[in-house]
């Protein structure tokens, strides 16, 4: 339903999604075939440019369920596993998902993320979501009748107003709701920043092994090396603030390539290769709202959180998150007698992923971390479990708590017999995740 007041668009809708990522456009077309009257404003325009592109197996399941499978095959680039390189280690490691302890997720994808988040939000179209397209989000009000009122505006300047019963938000790290409630909050425990490109010509990895990630640790972070269809490799470095303080007046271009020369074994990849692009950064990479959902409102994927991107769960914590958004709000919408346990679980849910890869991505630059990546034993299943937690089986697919705790006693055993260099690991991270100057880590122009 919608109406003409002074020149601004009034309408109605059951569910207003703001976001036309992976999370907005996993929940939109879910609730359009439950029924639901579904609204989802994107401020860009598809295809756009977006970072993110490695994909995990316990993906799949869910591409299937929604339908668009067959088209993300079509456009990935085929992952069997993940390669670690360290520079105090002289070999490789190389965890293959089919030695995960489900077998029956042995592989993901690498995409473009401008393709695949066009194959999501079409989808959402097809299956009855009405999307809207250069519109974006401006201002929110919560009404005395428990409806939500959202103001946005087109590209062309028009104003509209959408009223509805239940609003999510998957703005990505836009955080719309987070912000506008001043609920958003850096992460204490992680703080980096990323720059990254597009670059041809980069030496990959042959046979199966091409499409693998690799992680290239270095003194002052890691790098990502992410092989595409079309020969195109995504190259990334996720640094601290201080370190992304030193680059001093020279281009992220530079900066970046500069970083990549200290590390051998990603410079070698990278000898023959060219930019396809201009180099982009990002930083105040690691935060989270103090809650993720109201009675009538759900925050999902990066508009609730964003994690360090080392394990690549952005995209499948947000997609599951909008399967189980979906999920949730028909209680809430069909069954409101069960809504306050549907977003309790929602809630658990919602924080469980995160934290389940979190433990990890704290203490992956750690050294005795880095030994156990570089020298796994599967004593009481534990690389198992781990690479069952890398394929991101961490909602509790694989029965894999007693053995992802056995390795967890096992680090801190080793910590223990350590002491000095874990002291050392434990100094050096204290002063990498300290705030420094919000102006060397903002996006250069």
């Amino acid at each position: 339903m919608s109406q003409n007041t002074q020149g601004i668009e009034r309408h109605t809708c059951d569910v207003l999604v703001i976001g036309g990522g992976p999370a907005g456009s996993t929940v939109a077309p879910l609730l359009a075939q439950k029924g639901h009257r579904v609204v989802l404003l994107e401020k860009a325009h598809h295809p756009r440019f977006h970072i993110g592109e490695s994909l995990l197996p316990a993906n799949l399941p869910l591409l299937e369920r929604l339908g668009v499978a067959d088209e993300v095959r079509a456009i990935g680039q085929y992952k069997p596993g993940a390669e670690f390189v360290s520079p105090h280690h002289d070999h490789t490691q190389t965890f293959e998902f089919a030695d995960a302890w489900d077998k029956s997720m042995p592989y993901a994808y690498q995409v473009r993320r401008a393709e695949f988040d066009e194959i999501l939000i079409r989808n959402a179209q097809r299956q009855g979501a009405e999307v809207h397209e250069g519109c974006q989000a401006r201002s929110v009000e919560f009404l005395p009748d428990q409806s939500v009122r959202v103001h946005a505006r087109y590209d062309d300047g028009r104003e509209t107003v959408w009223d509805a019963k239940f609003l999510v938000d998957a703005s990505g790290r836009d955080t719309f709701l987070a912000s506008r409630l001043k609920i958003k909050e850096r992460n204490p425990r992680h703080n980096s920043a990323a720059v990254y490109g597009h670059f041809a010509n980069a030496r990959r990895n042959t046979g199966e092994a091409e499409g693998n990630i690799t992680i290239f640790w270095f003194d002052h972070g890691w790098f990502w090396f992410i092989p595409l269809t079309g020969g195109a490799t995504s190259v990334g470095m996720v640094t601290w603030p201080y370190h992304m303080k030193t680059r001093q007046g020279r281009s992220v271009q530079q900066f970046l390539m500069d970083n990549v020369a200290t590390c051998a074994g990603l410079a070698e990849r990278l000898k023959d290769a060219s930019l396809l692009g201009p180099v982009e950064a990002t930083g105040n990479f690691s935060y989270s709202a103090q809650r993720n959902h109201g009675s009538n409102y759900l925050m999902l994927g990066d508009a609730y959180t964003f994690i360090d991107p080392v394990f690549s769960s952005g995209v499948w914590l947000a997609m599951n998150g909008g399967e189980l958004g979906a999920q949730t709000i028909d209680t809430c919408l069909r069954e409101p007698a069960r809504a306050r346990a549907a977003l309790r679980h929602f809630d658990r849910q919602s924080r469980h992923g995160p934290r389940a890869f979190s433990w990890f991505i704290y203490r992956v630059t750690n050294p005795i971390m880095r030994d156990f990546f570089m020298g796994p034993r599967n004593l009481f299943r534990v690389k198992e479990a781990l690479l069952s937690t890398l394929a991101g089986d961490v909602y509790g697919g694989a029965p894999i708590g007693r053995s992802l705790l056995a390795f967890k006693l096992l680090y801190y055993a080793a910590n223990l017999a350590q002491p000095r260099r874990a002291f050392a690991a434990w100094r050096k991270r204290r002063f990498n995740v300290s705030p420094t100057d919000e102006a060397a880590q903002a996006h250069p122009s």
